[in-house]
Protein backbone atom coordinates (compact mmCIF):
# COMPACT_ATOMS: atom_id res chain seq x y z
CA UNK A 1 0.00 0.00 0.00
CA UNK A 2 1.46 3.47 -0.81
CA UNK A 3 0.64 7.25 0.10
CA UNK A 4 1.05 10.44 -0.67
CA UNK A 5 0.74 13.53 1.79
CA UNK A 6 -0.71 16.69 -0.35
CA UNK A 7 -1.90 20.33 1.23
CA UNK A 8 -4.17 22.95 -0.16
CA UNK A 9 -5.86 26.04 0.99
CA UNK A 10 -8.76 23.55 2.04
CA UNK A 11 -9.38 19.96 2.99
CA UNK A 12 -11.42 19.66 -0.57
CA UNK A 13 -8.78 21.32 -2.52
CA UNK A 14 -5.69 19.29 -0.83
CA UNK A 15 -8.05 16.11 -1.80
CA UNK A 16 -8.48 17.02 -5.43
CA UNK A 17 -4.39 17.83 -5.95
CA UNK A 18 -3.60 14.43 -4.73
CA UNK A 19 -6.41 12.37 -6.80
CA UNK A 20 -4.61 14.84 -9.82
CA UNK A 21 -1.50 13.68 -9.39
CA UNK A 22 -2.45 9.77 -8.86
CA UNK A 23 -4.29 10.37 -11.93
CA UNK A 24 -7.67 8.34 -9.72
CA UNK A 25 -11.26 8.61 -8.73
CA UNK A 26 -12.34 9.15 -5.43
CA UNK A 27 -13.60 6.09 -5.12
CA UNK A 28 -10.36 4.45 -5.72
CA UNK A 29 -8.62 5.91 -2.61
CA UNK A 30 -8.80 6.08 0.88
CA UNK A 31 -8.38 9.64 2.70
CA UNK A 32 -6.62 10.77 6.15
CA UNK A 33 -7.12 14.36 6.96
CA UNK A 34 -3.53 15.51 8.81
CA UNK A 35 -4.04 18.70 9.74
CA UNK A 36 -7.21 21.05 8.41
CA UNK A 37 -6.62 24.67 7.27
CA UNK A 38 -6.00 27.71 9.72
CA UNK A 39 -7.52 31.41 7.92
CA UNK A 40 -5.42 32.82 10.66
CA UNK A 41 -5.83 36.88 11.62
CA UNK A 42 -5.28 39.20 8.39
CA UNK A 43 -3.02 36.16 7.10
CA UNK A 44 -1.07 35.69 10.04
CA UNK A 45 -0.74 32.76 11.33
CA UNK A 46 -2.55 30.70 8.70
CA UNK A 47 -1.83 27.42 8.00
CA UNK A 48 -2.74 25.08 4.95
CA UNK A 49 -4.46 21.87 5.06
CA UNK A 50 -2.68 18.68 4.20
CA UNK A 51 -4.29 15.24 3.86
CA UNK A 52 -2.68 11.61 3.20
CA UNK A 53 -3.99 9.59 0.39
CA UNK A 54 -3.60 5.98 0.60
CA UNK A 55 -3.63 3.53 -2.95
CA UNK A 56 -2.92 0.89 -3.95
CA UNK A 57 -3.91 -3.07 -4.05
CA UNK A 58 -3.79 -3.76 -0.79
CA UNK A 59 -7.10 -2.20 0.12
CA UNK A 60 -8.50 -5.52 -1.57
CA UNK A 61 -7.04 -7.35 2.08
CA UNK A 62 -9.08 -5.13 3.77
CA UNK A 63 -10.90 -7.41 6.41
CA UNK A 64 -14.92 -7.70 6.07
CA UNK A 65 -17.47 -7.70 8.58
CA UNK A 66 -17.84 -10.83 8.92
CA UNK A 67 -14.65 -12.48 9.30
CA UNK A 68 -14.47 -14.44 12.73
CA UNK A 69 -12.12 -12.99 14.83
CA UNK A 70 -8.50 -14.49 15.55
CA UNK A 71 -8.14 -17.47 18.06
CA UNK A 72 -6.69 -16.50 21.16
CA UNK A 73 -3.60 -18.04 22.14
CA UNK A 74 -4.10 -20.14 25.23
CA UNK A 75 -4.01 -19.15 28.51
CA UNK A 76 -2.47 -21.16 31.66
CA UNK A 77 -6.20 -21.46 33.72
CA UNK A 78 -5.69 -19.97 37.38
CA UNK A 79 -8.00 -20.95 39.78
CA UNK A 80 -9.67 -18.24 41.35
CA UNK A 81 -9.54 -18.07 45.24
CA UNK A 82 -12.58 -17.30 45.93
CA UNK A 83 -15.93 -16.83 43.56
CA UNK A 84 -15.36 -15.39 40.46
CA UNK A 85 -17.19 -12.11 39.37
CA UNK A 86 -19.00 -12.56 35.93
CA UNK A 87 -18.32 -9.59 33.54
CA UNK A 88 -20.83 -8.02 31.02
CA UNK A 89 -20.03 -9.68 27.66
CA UNK A 90 -18.74 -7.35 25.02
CA UNK A 91 -21.27 -7.64 21.89
CA UNK A 92 -19.15 -8.97 18.77
CA UNK A 93 -19.26 -7.03 15.97
CA UNK A 94 -20.41 -9.87 13.97
CA UNK A 95 -24.04 -9.11 15.87
CA UNK A 96 -23.87 -5.68 15.62
CA UNK A 97 -23.03 -4.36 12.11
CA UNK A 98 -26.60 -6.35 10.76
CA UNK A 99 -28.53 -4.91 13.25
CA UNK A 100 -27.16 -1.39 11.96
CA UNK A 101 -27.32 -2.46 8.25
CA UNK A 102 -31.81 -3.56 9.50
CA UNK A 103 -31.73 -0.45 11.12
CA UNK A 104 -30.88 1.63 7.84
CA UNK A 105 -33.33 -0.41 6.12
CA UNK A 106 -36.11 0.84 8.52
CA UNK A 107 -35.18 4.45 8.19
CA UNK A 108 -35.55 3.88 4.29
CA UNK A 109 -38.97 2.56 4.39
CA UNK A 110 -40.25 4.48 7.11
CA UNK A 111 -38.79 8.03 5.27
CA UNK A 112 -41.94 9.97 4.83
CA UNK A 113 -42.85 10.38 1.05
CA UNK A 114 -42.26 13.56 -0.37
CA UNK A 115 -43.68 14.75 -4.09
CA UNK A 116 -42.63 16.59 -6.17
CA UNK A 117 -45.20 19.61 -5.19
CA UNK A 118 -43.20 19.68 -2.00
CA UNK A 119 -39.68 18.73 -2.96
CA UNK A 120 -36.69 21.46 -3.91
CA UNK A 121 -37.18 21.23 -7.28
CA UNK A 122 -39.24 24.95 -7.63
CA UNK A 123 -39.93 27.08 -10.53
CA UNK A 124 -41.43 27.09 -14.14
CA UNK A 125 -40.40 23.91 -16.56
CA UNK A 126 -38.06 24.03 -19.03
CA UNK A 127 -38.69 24.27 -22.57
CA UNK A 128 -35.57 23.36 -24.95
CA UNK A 129 -34.65 20.80 -27.81
CA UNK A 130 -32.93 18.94 -24.89
CA UNK A 131 -36.20 19.31 -22.32
CA UNK A 132 -38.20 18.03 -25.81
CA UNK A 133 -35.57 15.18 -26.45
CA UNK A 134 -35.86 13.85 -22.83
CA UNK A 135 -39.74 13.84 -22.09
CA UNK A 136 -40.33 12.16 -25.37
CA UNK A 137 -37.66 9.52 -24.39
CA UNK A 138 -39.10 9.20 -20.77
CA UNK A 139 -42.67 9.41 -22.80
CA UNK A 140 -41.88 6.48 -24.65
CA UNK A 141 -39.88 4.58 -22.31
CA UNK A 142 -43.11 4.73 -19.74
CA UNK A 143 -45.57 3.24 -22.70
CA UNK A 144 -43.21 0.13 -23.06
CA UNK A 145 -42.87 -0.23 -19.39
CA UNK A 146 -47.21 0.45 -19.23
CA UNK A 147 -46.55 2.82 -16.60
CA UNK A 148 -48.35 5.71 -16.34
CA UNK A 149 -46.26 8.96 -14.99
CA UNK A 150 -46.36 12.66 -15.33
CA UNK A 151 -42.86 13.72 -16.55
CA UNK A 152 -42.19 17.40 -15.83
CA UNK A 153 -38.33 18.67 -16.54
CA UNK A 154 -36.72 21.36 -14.81
CA UNK A 155 -32.93 22.91 -14.80
CA UNK A 156 -32.26 23.72 -12.05
CA UNK A 157 -28.28 24.95 -13.29
CA UNK A 158 -27.01 25.58 -16.53
CA UNK A 159 -26.21 22.14 -18.18
CA UNK A 160 -28.13 20.34 -15.37
CA UNK A 161 -31.94 18.65 -16.44
CA UNK A 162 -33.95 17.98 -13.52
CA UNK A 163 -36.50 14.94 -14.09
CA UNK A 164 -38.95 14.22 -11.73
CA UNK A 165 -42.19 11.13 -12.46
CA UNK A 166 -44.87 11.16 -10.57
CA UNK A 167 -47.65 8.51 -10.54
CA UNK A 168 -49.76 5.93 -9.14
CA UNK A 169 -46.89 3.27 -9.65
CA UNK A 170 -43.49 4.73 -8.55
CA UNK A 171 -42.59 2.17 -6.84
CA UNK A 172 -41.88 0.19 -9.94
CA UNK A 173 -40.60 2.71 -11.63
CA UNK A 174 -37.59 3.34 -8.75
CA UNK A 175 -37.01 -0.62 -8.27
CA UNK A 176 -34.84 -2.46 -5.84
CA UNK A 177 -32.87 0.15 -4.11
CA UNK A 178 -33.48 2.58 -7.12
CA UNK A 179 -31.67 0.22 -9.48
CA UNK A 180 -34.59 0.65 -12.35
CA UNK A 181 -34.72 4.73 -11.54
CA UNK A 182 -30.69 4.18 -12.02
CA UNK A 183 -31.18 2.61 -15.62
CA UNK A 184 -34.10 4.93 -16.86
CA UNK A 185 -31.81 7.61 -15.74
CA UNK A 186 -28.46 6.18 -17.89
CA UNK A 187 -30.70 5.41 -21.01
CA UNK A 188 -32.02 9.00 -20.89
CA UNK A 189 -28.74 10.31 -20.54
CA UNK A 190 -27.68 8.43 -23.53
CA UNK A 191 -30.46 9.45 -25.77
CA UNK A 192 -29.92 13.10 -25.41
CA UNK A 193 -26.31 13.01 -25.38
CA UNK A 194 -26.00 11.51 -28.66
CA UNK A 195 -26.19 14.38 -30.31
CA UNK A 196 -23.17 17.13 -31.20
CA UNK A 197 -25.38 19.96 -29.43
CA UNK A 198 -23.31 19.24 -26.45
CA UNK A 199 -23.67 17.23 -23.32
CA UNK A 200 -25.48 17.84 -20.41
CA UNK A 201 -26.32 16.00 -16.94
CA UNK A 202 -29.84 14.23 -16.28
CA UNK A 203 -30.91 13.34 -13.51
CA UNK A 204 -34.33 11.16 -13.35
CA UNK A 205 -36.15 11.14 -9.60
CA UNK A 206 -39.24 9.74 -8.54
CA UNK A 207 -41.18 10.58 -4.91
CA UNK A 208 -38.07 12.22 -3.84
CA UNK A 209 -36.25 8.77 -3.60
CA UNK A 210 -32.78 10.38 -4.45
CA UNK A 211 -33.13 12.39 -1.48
CA UNK A 212 -34.27 10.02 1.04
CA UNK A 213 -31.79 8.03 -0.08
CA UNK A 214 -28.38 9.74 0.06
CA UNK A 215 -29.79 10.77 3.78
CA UNK A 216 -30.28 7.28 4.91
CA UNK A 217 -26.63 6.80 3.85
CA UNK A 218 -25.42 9.05 5.77
CA UNK A 219 -27.44 7.78 8.84
CA UNK A 220 -25.54 4.79 7.97
CA UNK A 221 -22.18 5.88 7.61
CA UNK A 222 -22.00 7.98 10.55
CA UNK A 223 -23.55 4.62 12.37
CA UNK A 224 -20.86 2.39 11.17
CA UNK A 225 -18.15 4.64 12.07
CA UNK A 226 -19.04 4.83 15.26
CA UNK A 227 -19.56 1.19 15.51
CA UNK A 228 -15.62 0.88 13.91
CA UNK A 229 -14.16 3.46 16.29
CA UNK A 230 -15.75 1.57 19.35
CA UNK A 231 -14.79 -1.79 18.46
CA UNK A 232 -11.57 -0.38 16.18
CA UNK A 233 -13.06 -3.33 13.67
CA UNK A 234 -13.01 -3.02 9.79
CA UNK A 235 -16.40 -2.53 8.38
CA UNK A 236 -17.14 -3.67 4.82
CA UNK A 237 -20.78 -1.66 3.76
CA UNK A 238 -23.10 -3.76 0.88
CA UNK A 239 -22.43 -3.22 -2.57
CA UNK A 240 -23.47 0.27 -3.78
CA UNK A 241 -23.21 2.34 -7.15
CA UNK A 242 -20.26 4.67 -7.31
CA UNK A 243 -22.81 7.16 -6.56
CA UNK A 244 -23.77 5.92 -3.22
CA UNK A 245 -20.55 4.83 -2.12
CA UNK A 246 -19.00 8.75 -3.30
CA UNK A 247 -21.97 10.01 -0.72
CA UNK A 248 -20.42 7.42 1.94
CA UNK A 249 -16.85 8.37 1.60
CA UNK A 250 -17.93 12.32 1.72
CA UNK A 251 -19.98 11.84 4.69
CA UNK A 252 -16.84 10.52 6.76
CA UNK A 253 -14.27 12.52 5.11
CA UNK A 254 -13.96 14.60 8.27
CA UNK A 255 -14.60 12.07 10.49
CA UNK A 256 -11.84 11.69 13.22
CA UNK A 257 -9.79 8.23 13.35
CA UNK A 258 -11.54 6.53 10.27
CA UNK A 259 -10.93 5.86 6.77
CA UNK A 260 -12.91 4.64 3.98
CA UNK A 261 -11.87 3.03 0.82
CA UNK A 262 -13.68 0.41 -1.70
CA UNK A 263 -13.00 -3.33 -2.68
CA UNK A 264 -14.51 -5.67 -5.53
CA UNK A 265 -15.37 -4.91 -8.84
CA UNK A 266 -18.61 -3.67 -10.30
CA UNK A 267 -21.35 -4.09 -9.95
CA UNK A 268 -20.16 -5.98 -5.98
CA UNK A 269 -17.67 -2.80 -4.92
CA UNK A 270 -18.49 -1.88 -1.49
CA UNK A 271 -16.95 0.61 0.87
CA UNK A 272 -14.56 -0.75 3.45
CA UNK A 273 -15.30 1.89 6.71
CA UNK A 274 -11.72 1.04 8.05
CA UNK A 275 -10.41 2.41 12.13
CA UNK A 276 -6.94 4.40 11.85
CA UNK A 277 -5.26 5.41 15.55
Amino acid sequence: MSYIDVTGKTEEEAIARALQKLNMERDDVSVQILERAKNGFLGIGSAPAKVRVTYGEEEEKAPAVFAKPAPEKAKTEVKPVGKPIPRPEKPRIEKVIPKVQESFQKTVRSTPVTTPETSKISGEEVRDEKADAIRSFISGLMEKMEVEAKIRVYLPEKGRYQVILAGPSMGQIIGRRGETLDAIQQLTSYCVNRSSSGRVRVTVDAENYRAKREESLEHLAHKVAGKVVKYRRSVTLEPMNAYERHIIHTALQDEPNVTTGSIGTEPNRRVVVSYVR
